[in-house]
């Protein structure tokens, strides 16, 4: 919790008690960071006539839930009372011991921060909590305004890795370094302890508590033979992770001993057998890639179950981690010291930029002064928010002037998991449209048709090549990373009319309805015609549904 409580001021909060109590929630949460990966960090709080009269957490898997204890620890006086949660219950085994604890205790009212990110649970609780009786209130739904804005947004980041690894199915990962004010991270001998202090220090050993798994170069390994361990006793003891494609690694080093914690090596398919065979000997998981790159081990380490990795590498490394999109969150330790040295490495290697303009800039940065060390951390991609975006009737009259706000019975859908999601571009509603020739395809969905649509007039046989992967993209999540991620690096080839897109989606949108049998809520059972569609284009990259690739 010592990470969030220095980042997050509760004093704005006091004005609003459903923020406070939500506050200390997600803080009771952050508690279990590290201890109870896979799942969600949760943390509940019981209040009566404004006061808290009991809380508990989840300290980690296959402990009591947190609402469980604070029931309780509240006793008779959960009766009326209401209950705070920073995130939405939820049991992938189907255990419902939060819900039942929280019935039976006599909780008339819950406070919910965030739902639940993954889509099979998401609702599921509130939805059971509502059918018992029970009134639930969720932050930024039923509960909106200023003073509970830094309430979600504590709530978002405590459960940052889940939400990461929900929307872009890789784990939560974070670039650490250690830097001199010239921007330094050694030498030019290569000779780094130690560039920041002892009380810095201290604060990675915490970072690595909250981490699945740590990572580092082969480079680092020889170097530095570092232990990567979290020194600071009694937490969570992460994974240590060595990439290296030639497997050049010394045959004696720390990160060998594997009764301290456990070591993968990464590396290239048949890279010296002879130490792949050695290392295996002293107990180190070597596994293969047919070709290693940052991605396909995220990809890998999404598959084994990992939400928060730490990257702790050199210059070398990072920058193909960064280049590749899987760096989330940089934490930057500056040290008041020169060093000079054209040779001495720095933090991130290549990245191929020749403009200022190209700079990657962090989000929601952080300035915070440990001992003589500054530290400065910030996002490079957003928190993912998935909560449905619904526009404000101010909204909707900037999108058609025409509407009247309450005119007609008007829904807003976007992703499959919505009451009305059959009409979500990402569901699995097949179209019968024509394809740029003319010719009639049936497109699995409607992102198909709308990805596809921003190559089409490019005579490019890039583009042509585009439009096939989108039609064959065997998910609609598939379809929107092709289309998004070949705009950003082709988008010389994005065709002049995408921007009109409006009345080819209208297009393809009405005979989905129709094929889909819809029936507008409250109208009876007689599928009607649709008489008007609003849309609203956005393209929230952090949905983007990414596939694994092969390896050993």
């Amino acid at each position: 919790m010592a990470l969030l409580a220095r980042a997050f001021s509760p004093t704005a909060q006091l004005l609003n008690p459903d923020a406070a109590h939500i506050l200390r929630a997600a803080k009771l949460a952050d508690s279990s960071a590290g201890f109870t990966s896979p799942h969600p960090n949760f943390g509940c709080i019981i209040a009566r006539d404004g006061a808290a009269v009991g809380e508990g957490f989840l300290y980690a898997q296959g402990t009591k839930c947190a609402e469980l204890q604070a029931v309780e620890a509240a006793g008779e006086l959960c009766r009326g009372a209401t209950a705070y949660l920073n995130l939405e219950p939820g049991d992938c085994d189907g255990d419902d011991t939060a819900i039942s604890a929280l019935t039976q205790a006599g909780i008339s009212r819950v406070v919910v921060g965030l739902r639940h990110p993954l889509k099979h649970l998401r609702g599921k609780a509130i939805r059971a909590l509502r059918s018992q009786g029970i009134l639930v209130d969720v932050l930024g739904e039923e509960l909106q305004g200023k003073s509970l804005e830094e309430a979600l947004k504590l709530c978002l980041t405590v459960n940052a890795p889940l939400l990461y690894r929900a929307a872009y199915r890789v784990p939560f990962s974070v670039l650490k370094y250690a830097m001199t004010l010239d921007g330094k991270i050694a030498t030019s001998s290569g000779h780094a302890s130690w560039i920041s202090s002892k009380l810095s220090r201290d604060r990675v050993f915490e970072l690595r508590g909250r981490s699945d798994a740590v990572i580092v170069g082969g480079n680092t390994v020889r170097r530095d033979d570092p232990r990567l361990t979290a020194r600071h006793g009694g937490g969570h003891v992460p994974v240590r992770i060595v990439m290296s494609q030639t497997m050049k690694l010394p045959e004696v080093a720390h990160l060998w001993d594997v009764s301290v914690a456990r070591t993968i090596v990464a590396t290239q398919r048949g890279a010296r057998m002879e130490v792949q065979k050695l290392l295996s000997s002293k107990g180190v998981e070597v596994v293969e890639f047919d070709i290693l790159n940052p991605r396909d081990l995220m990809e890998y380490c999404y598959e084994r179950g990992y939400l928060s990795v730490l990257w702790e590498c050199g210059g070398s490394l990072s920058a193909p981690a960064i280049a590749s999109g899987v760096i989330h969150k940089v934490f930057a330790f500056v040290a008041p010291k020169i060093i000079g040295g054209e040779n001495a490495p720095t933090p991130v290697g290549e990245l191929g930029m020749v403009e200022m303009s190209q700079a990657l800039n962090l989000i929601d940065v952080s300035f915070e002064q440990i001992g003589p060390d500054m530290l400065i951390s910030g996002y490079l991609q957003p928190i993912p928010d998935l909560t449905p975006i619904i526009p404000s009737v101010d909204e909707m009259s900037v999108i058609d002037p025409s509407l009247a706000p309450y005119e007609a019975n008007i829904i807003f859908f976007y992703k499959t998991w919505d009451p009305y999601g059959a009409f979500s571009n990402f569901s699995p509603h097949p179209l019968h449209m024509p394809d740029e020739s003319g010719e009639y395809f049936t497109w699995s969905s409607v992102e198909h048709y709308y990805q596809a649509h921003k190559f089409w007039g490019a005579k490019d046989p890039k583009a042509i090549g585009f439009v096939e992967q989108i039609k064959s993209a065997t998910s609609p999540e598939e379809a929107a990373r092709i289309g998004r991620t070949m705009q950003r690096q082709c988008p010389d080839l994005v065709s002049s009319f995408f921007g009109d897109l409006g009345i080819s989606m209208f297009s393809g949108l009405e005979p989905k309805m129709l094929g889909a049998g819809w029936d507008p809520p409250n109208q009876g059972s007689e599928p009607r015609r649709v008489s008007r569609v609003v849309i609203v284009v956005s393209e929230p990259d952090q949905h983007s549904d990414l596939g694994s690739h092969t390896r050993g």
